[in-house]
């Protein structure tokens, strides 16, 4: 057969059988998906209540100063910046270095400092020399609550010493698992920590408001970080599925064009094999 032909098969093969590994990928990202979306689920019970607590404190002892509670004149940022440590995930590691690069793009570096989760966003910004001021890599494709404390400490610790005045966290909110949007939210100082709760009744605490309150503030700074992590793992996770559902689809759409490339090229082929076979019996008349 001509040379064209069995490059075409080879080509095929070729193409087909990564059509099978964006295939599997899918599926992998699709169950990933719904393990982070259970653990989401159970971590806002959670958030929930505590915040409520912060309510009933708050409202009872409002005279209680706490350095995450202060807020203060802005000289220095902190921006927590979670993408993924890997790839094929379509636009989102990007998505989420195009919002924070929009946001210090005209600030001095001396102005703000970056928390990074994910060696995707990690490497990015040590490669092209930003201040980072710590970082987790290696993250499960299910986080847990520990995995990520020691950041989340850090931070809070941070910006208790007043090494920054106000942080930011920079991720893909969890949408859909088509849609991820990147969002830059304003986290501390907790401004809104009391919210809209209704506190009824007299509310006694021990020892006393002002303990329980410097306890639970920094574990819900925290949960918010836990929390932000698990959206973004969500995000990732619905952002690789799709970019290999994407890609399957294209796969399909390649074969079907070389398959009909192919049967063209053989139809060709033997249209000429007749041809020489009539050509010589035409000749040995």
């Amino acid at each position: 057969m001509p040379q064209n032909v069995r490059d075409i098969r080879r080509r095929i093969n070729s193409i087909r059988n990564t059509a099978k590994i964006t295939k599997a990928m899918e599926m992998v990202s699709a169950a990933k998906l719904r393990r982070v979306q259970e653990a989401v689920q159970q971590s806002k019970p959670y958030l929930a209540k505590m915040q409520n607590m912060l309510a009933n404190v708050s409202k009872s002892a409002r005279w209680i100063k706490h350095p995450l509670l202060a807020e203060r004149e802005v000289r220095r940022t902190g921006y927590l910046v979670i993408t993924a440590d890997r790839g094929l995930a379509g636009p989102y590691n990007a998505q989420v270095i195009r919002a924070v690069l929009q946001e210090v793009r005209r600030r001095d570096k001396s102005t703000y400092t970056i928390f990074a989760i994910g060696r995707r966003g990690r490497d990015f910004f040590r490669k092209h020399g930003y201040p980072v001021g710590g970082e987790v890599v290696g993250l499960a494709d299910s986080p847990t609550y520990e995995s990520v404390r020691g950041l989340a400490e850090r931070v809070v610790e941070a910006y208790g010493n007043e090494e920054f005045d106000e942080l930011y966290f920079v991720y893909n909110e969890f949408i859909n698992p088509i849609v991820q949007r990147p969002v830059v939210k304003k986290v501390l100082p907790l401004t809104g920590v009391a919210g809209e709760e209704q506190v009824s009744g007299q509310y006694l605490f021990e020892p006393d408001a002002e303990t329980v309150l410097a306890e639970l503030l920094p574990r819900f700074a925290e949960t918010l970080v836990y929390q932000a992590v698990l959206d973004a793992k969500a995000s990732e996770h619905g952002a690789r599925m799709t970019a290999m559902g994407n890609a399957t689809d294209a796969a399909q759409e390649m074969i079907e064009s070389l398959t009909l490339s192919l049967n063209r090229a053989r139809q060709a082929a033997i249209t000429t094999q007749i041809v020489e076979v009539v050509s010589g019996a035409e000749a040995l008349k």
